[in-house]
């Protein structure tokens, strides 16, 4: 395995890491009103590394193409989390799936938003720091 291809996978994990784990803890019932709990963030950082690798193993197919369109990423994105927050915990609200549902559409828009914050190294956030604190 080449270096390139390996730092690749990793940086994918990481960045696909992020959005779940962050979906999961806003979409759990109480979540920010228990922030420091640590059976939620347990239940956050499992969706997390679930959906990390569900990522990382999509890398070997040809759906592996959706990940260079920021559309197709983020809705790649959001249902691998509401696959993963399926396995990860069963759902706290009364309709089984609600949560899981709406914890990928949060994790498709987290994905999506850094997409567009985040490119070119982070060109637009630079921007507007530029412009408050000149």
């Amino acid at each position: 395995m080449t270096s390139e291809w390996q730092s690749r996978r990793i940086k994918l994990f990481v960045q696909r890491f992020w959005q779940p784990t962050s979906a999961c803890m806003t979409c759990m019932p109480g979540s920010w009103a228990n922030v420091l709990s640590v059976v939620h963030w347990a239940i956050a950082f499992r969706t997390g590394v679930i959906t990390g690798a569900l990522a990382v193993l999509l890398t070997f197919t040809p759906a592996a193409k959706l990940y260079e369109n920021r559309y197709g990423n983020a809705l790649v994105i959001g249902c691998l989390t509401a696959l993963g927050d399926a396995l990860s915990h069963t759902s706290h609200y009364h309709n089984h799936v609600l949560e899981h549902l709406l914890t990928g559409a949060m994790s498709g828009l987290f994905a999506l938003a850094a997409s567009f914050l985040l490119e070119d190294r982070a060109r637009r956030i630079r921007v507007v720091w530029g412009r408050l604190f000149e």
